[in-house]
């Protein structure tokens, strides 16, 4: 007796001498054996048993074996069934075909003859089984590819939206939204050039403001006028004037619709002209107004525009949208809370005839000297707002101290001192203006660290702070004051002067002394 392990096999059959013996020959042979009188017992003894393969009668009580074949092929299509029968008819054997029936042995069997058969049923069963497998192992791969595949073109995706999203929160003027809509235009998609045209209620037809060519990697903006379009530059050709009154029709329909426009494909019906391939048309809308429409061109050649195009431009225009409202929005908050707190400056100086004006007078001299060392845009504006509101804290100070016609005492000039920290809290307040604040604090430091409120020294003091104070201190001496008059000019000069290194940063006096022989030439 074979002490090996084989298959499990199902005898299902009415005729108990048929099992017992078919049973105790395959036991023999070291198979295990399960048998059952009819196909019901035999579907209890599947659903708890691996069954390897299943021989059965057709003709047995309460479910036949037609039917127990149709079950098995019909759950589990892996388990080859042969049929035993004693009165075999070409019905029966088409139906047991149909079921996936493997072998149709007539009684009464061979015990040998079955056995060949159950060899050969075992061996064509597992190439069933390794081909089913490779199928489905083939079947996983191109599955896990679709799906990776998916999964990159989903991060591709994730990767533009982000991208468009996070472009546009950083910029900070309406002109830099629109030239950077066109590039976007020209990095995302295969377009050869697009182009940004305003048109709203205030401007009938299309007003172009900003064109982006990908072969050139050049944008520009421009500058309208009621017979047509300057442009900014010769690199990007400007459309002829068959291609404007196509692309014009379309951005006029398109702004009426309030629909993006793709034209995939230019088949010579869609009233393009034959120098264009493929075009998008999309509007931009802010609080429901159409405000701009964006065109998109590809040149003749095999590339073309897809829905998955326009989805992206849709998306990026609505983002832009936002941007630009946004920025108007804080814009307004900004010039709001700028003209509060420049009201508190004017509401300092009117107390005081003597300085008003003083801001204005200081900030205008703060951002001649800039210029005159070169400062970046940046440093410019700071100083502009913080050249304006610099003496803000003076607001905290009484009026007995800040109006009095004497020298201060002491006391009264710490307290007086007081009024840089107390800007700088102010404008802090308002959740705006870091820089401006920093400069505002530091408008009486001293280049020597002799200064307040913080005693710094040389470049630890900002540079538009270290402007400021030139500024401020030229305007004072040049002014007429609650406790003395306004000095001769000669001696503001020298005083400046003779402070450079100590009190102010002497490259600054430079600039100062450069701008002032230029404003000032018959000191």
């Amino acid at each position: 007796m074979s002490t090996e392990i084989k298959e499990t096999i199902l005898f299902v059959d009415d005729e108990e001498t048929i099992l017992d013996i078919a049973s105790e020959f395959f036991k023999f042979k070291g198979y295990r054996i399960f048998t059952a009188c009819n196909g019901k017992q035999a579907i209890s003894i599947l659903e708890k048993e691996r069954i390897d393969c299943c021989f059965t009668d057709i003709n047995m009580p309460e479910m036949d074996g037609i039917e127990l074949a149709e079950y098995i092929y019909i759950n589990d299509n892996t388990i080859p069934v042969v049929i035993m029968t004693g009165y075999p008819s070409l019905e029966n054997t088409i139906r047991t075909m149909q079921n996936g029936v493997v072998d149709f042995l007539i009684k009464p069997v061979n015990l040998n003859q079955m056995e060949i058969c159950l060899k050969r049923v075992f061996r064509e069963r597992k190439l069933f089984v390794e081909n089913i497998i490779l199928k489905k192992e083939i079947e996983g791969k191109e599955r896990l590819e679709k799906l990776n595949n998916e999964l990159l073109s989903r991060i591709h995706d994730l990767g533009i939206m982000n991208t468009i999203m996070s472009d546009f929160t950083t910029l900070s003027s309406s002109s830099l939204i629109f030239k950077r809509i066109v590039d976007i235009t020209n990095e995302m998609t295969p377009a050869d050039e697009s182009r940004f045209y305003v048109l709203n209620s205030k401007v009938s037809r299309p007003f172009e403001i900003a064109v982006s060519s990908a072969a050139l990697h050049e944008t520009s903006e421009y500058h309208g006028t009621k017979e047509g379009t300057v442009f900014g530059t010769d690199l990007i050709a400007p459309l002829d004037l068959h291609e404007n009154n196509a692309v014009e029709t379309l951005i006029m329909e398109t702004a009426a619709d309030d629909l993006p426009l793709l034209i995939p494909t230019n088949m010579g019906v869609q009233r393009l002209p034959e120098t264009i391939g493929s075009m998008i048309v999309v509007p931009m809308n802010i609080r429901n107004d159409i405000f701009g429409v964006l065109t998109a061109l590809i040149r003749r050649g095999d590339n073309e525009f897809s829905k998955k195009d326009l989805y992206y431009l849709s998306f990026m225009l609505q983002k832009a949208a936002s941007a630009i409202e946004n920025l108007a929005l804080y814009e307004n908050i900004y010039e709001n809370l700028f003209s509060t707190l420049y009201g508190f400056v004017k509401a300092i100086e009117v107390k005081d005839p003597y300085t008003q004006q003083h801001s204005d007078r200081v900030t205008d001299v703060a951002i001649a000297i800039a210029g005159e060392m070169g400062c970046n845009g940046e440093e410019i504006d700071i100083l502009n707002v913080a050249g304006r509101l610099h003496d803000i804290g003076k607001i905290g100070i009484r009026d007995e101290i800040l109006l009095k016609p004497g020298r201060l005492t002491d006391e009264e000039y710490e307290i007086i001192k007081e009024h840089p920290v107390m800007g700088a809290d102010i404008v802090s307040q308002m959740g705006l203006w870091e820089r401006e604040q920093e400069i505002i604090r530091c408008h009486h430091e001293r280049f020597d660290g002799n200064g307040y409120p913080d005693g710094l020294k040389g470049d630890k003091i900002p540079l538009p702070a270290r402007i400021l104070s030139v500024a401020d201190v030229y305007d004072a001496l040049n002014s007429d004051r609650a406790y003395r008059k306004k000095m001769d000019k000669k001696e503001v000069l020298r005083i400046i002067r003779d402070g450079a290194g100590s009190q102010f940063d002497p490259t600054v006096v430079d600039a100062f002394m450069r701008y002032y022989k230029r404003a000032e030439p018959v000191v």
